[in-house]
Order: C-alpha cells, then sequence, then structure tokens
C-alpha cells in the first residue's frame, strides 16, 4: 500500500494528499502515517509548499471527519439503537454499551474530538457519537478543524525535517498506525469471542 500511495502522490500532488486524507477517514486502515509525511517530503524537494499540503490534507481529513458526523446526527441515537438490536451482535454492541458512550461523551465530547483526531482508528469513530449526541455543529467543527490542522502539519513538518530519509521514516510510523488498528481489530475479535461463549454457557 505505501508503494501505490507514494506513486499516487507524485502524480496528483496537493489534491492527491487532499483526497487520500479524505479517504483516510472513510477507510481508517489508509494511514495518514504515510500520505503526510510525504508531502512534508515533497516540501523539502520544492515539489510543494508546506501551507499548500497542510490545507489540502486538512481540508480531506475534516470533509472525512463531518460526513460522519453528519450521517450520525441524521441517524440519531434511537434509530442507531434499533439498528445495534438487529445486528450489534456482529459490533459486540448493546443499547448499554450506547449509554454508556452517550454518558462518556457528554463528560469529555470537546476534549475527545480534539485528541482523537491524532490518534490512527479514532479519527473516523470518534465523529459517530459527536454526531448522535447532537454536539453543536459549530464546537464539533473547530475543535476537530484544530486537531485535524495540528495533526497534518505535525506530520508534514516530520516529513520536511527528515527530508531524504523519507523512507526511513514511512515504514516505523506506518507500523505503528497498523498496530493501532490492528489492536483495536482484535479487540473487537475477543468481544466476540467472549460474547458467543457467554451466551453458549447461558
Amino acid at each position: 500500500m505505501n508503494q501505490w500511495i507514494t506513486q499516487f502522490l507524485e502524480q496528483f500532488g496537493a489534491v492527491g494528499v487532499g483526497f487520500l486524507m479524505l479517504a483516510e477517514n472513510l477507510f481508517p486502515p489508509l494511514p495518514s502515517e504515510v500520505v503526510m509525511p510525504w508531502a512534508g517530503y515533497s516540501v523539502s524537494q520544492g515539489d510543494a509548499s508546506f501551507i499548500a499540503v497542510v490545507v489540502a490534507g486538512s481540508a480531506g481529513s475534516f470533509a472525512g471527519a463531518m460526513a460522519w458526523y453528519l450521517l450520525a446526527r441524521w441517524i440519531g441515537k434511537e434509530r442507531l439503537a434499533h439498528w445495534i438490536d438487529r445486528h450489534g451482535v456482529w459490533l459486540t454492541l448493546g443499547r448499554q454499551d450506547l449509554d454508556r458512550v452517550e454518558a462518556w461523551f457528554d463528560d469529555w465530547g470537546s476534549a475527545a474530538v480534539l485528541l482523537c483526531r491524532m490518534i490512527p482508528g479514532l479519527r473516523t469513530l470518534i465523529s459517530v457519537p459527536a454526531g448522535f449526541t447532537e454536539m453543536p455543529l459549530g464546537r464539533f467543527s473547530l475543535l476537530t478543524a484544530i486537531g485535524t490542522v495540528i495533526w497534518t502539519a505535525l506530520l508534514a513538518g516530520i516529513g520536511w525535517w527528515f527530508g531524504d530519509q523519507y523512507q526511513d521514516l514511512v515504514g516505523p510510523l506506518s507500523w505503528v498506525s497498523t498496530a493501532i488498528v490492528l489492536g483495536l481489530f482484535v479487540g473487537w475479535i475477543w468481544r466476540v469471542v467472549k460474547q458467543t461463549v457467554n451466551r453458549a454457557n447461558s
């Protein structure tokens, strides 16, 4: 995937950065930890401006986060709860989990939206509780924009700083991102197995 991302970005430049950062929010396994450092590397080579790649990456990421927020807000908690009643077994979720997420988000929503924009895997997921708990659009937009710009600028800055050593940087960063997403997936598998065993014993 890393090679494909690099080829795509070489062809489309800042526009490609924005597109892939949008896709990363819709399809989390696509890592921003590869996209934005490459963008920073292209700045170090004189092929793009730092402001252009940060604006493009932030805009794409923001659009993806907003899409999930608006979808979750449109669906609402009740319809989401009905859907969980029918299909929640595969997500290892029940109505009580939804209530716990809502209570947690009421306490930590603003901080969660800001900080989770900088955590692989959670960048996308945090928009869902923000949407179904109807966090004010202005607050969500502001916190998402701040967290997104900080994250994209940080990653682009690292790629710019490392310059020709960019290839040495991509591997460790992408492995960190993959490990976090894989950890979330393993946690989901564990919950599925645990839930299945409990139901078999009851």
